[in-house]
């Protein structure tokens, strides 16, 4: 497992490998993921603490960082504050099940995604690969079972290009963490159609990863905020009581 003794690599020299930062105080979860990542055939830099993390991370950028929220001497909420200063690096949050207002901080401030612990690798390693293959394409990633589709997506003023991970509302951008586009695209494909919860999980995570009910709500709320930001009439995620969500294109 590389550490933080090989900060002063040149960046993306890491045996020309992709690279995943990792910053988080439980040693058992740095040791863990940085062992599935290698077995993925990612080059992985470990971080015990934002501090220690700050200076490596803009002196010598991986292609991707994932930050514990919670860490002694600087928690992953001021790492990120002053991360987006300076740099655009992909940011995934670790989260605790609960910290929604955690969360949704996270994202505002330009995290890419956050996945709550306990969490499944599994999980973990279909939303690295979605958010390299949006925002890096010097290196094309073979598409995992979950991940995003390639044909543009148009249903009346929405516009998704899953490739470039873009949406557009009557041409204006909108913003969504990977979670929110996969969900949103499972919406969109069949336009009228109520798709249940269970089905909304099927299409955002892997089988063998369990959410509840809320996790699906926290995020079609989140999203729909988004939407009105750009059109405060946005309306076009509708919700069935009993049912589940639909996507109306009309």
């Amino acid at each position: 497992m590389d550490s933080e003794a090989g900060q002063g690599a040149t960046p993306h020299q890491d045996d020309d490998r992709t690279v995943i930062a990792l910053v988080d105080d439980d040693r058992n979860i740095l040791t863990t993921v940085s062992i599935a990542l290698q077995a993925e055939g990612f080059a992985t830099r470990v971080y015990s603490d934002g501090e220690a993390a700050l200076s490596a991370l803009l002196g010598n950028p991986p292609d991707l960082a994932i930050f514990d929220i919670k860490m002694p001497k600087m928690d992953g909420m001021e790492l990120l504050r002053r991360l987006r200063d300076h740099s655009p690096l992909p940011v995934i949050f670790l989260t605790s099940k609960d910290d929604e207002q955690d969360e949704e901080a996270g994202l505002q401030m330009g995290a890419d995604d956050y996945i709550a612990k306990p969490f499944s690798l599994r999980l973990l390693l279909a939303r690295i690969r979605a958010i390299l293959r949006r925002s890096d394409a010097r290196r094309p990633l073979p598409i995992e079972p979950g991940e995003l589709a390639s044909e543009v997506i148009e249903r009346g003023r929405l516009r998704m290009d899953p490739a470039r991970h873009h949406v557009t509302w009557d041409g204006k951008p909108v913003s969504l963490t990977v979670t929110e586009f996969l969900l949103l695209e499972a919406l969109a494909l069949h336009p009228g159609v109520i798709k249940s919860r269970n089905q909304l999980m099927d299409a955002a995570y892997p089988d063998d990863v369990f959410v509840d009910d809320r996790t699906v709500d926290s995020h079609i709320k989140r999203m729909r905020r988004k939407f009105r930001s750009v059109d405060n009439q946005f309306s076009a995620i509708e919700t069935l009581y009993g049912a589940g969500y639909s996507f109306s294109d009309g």
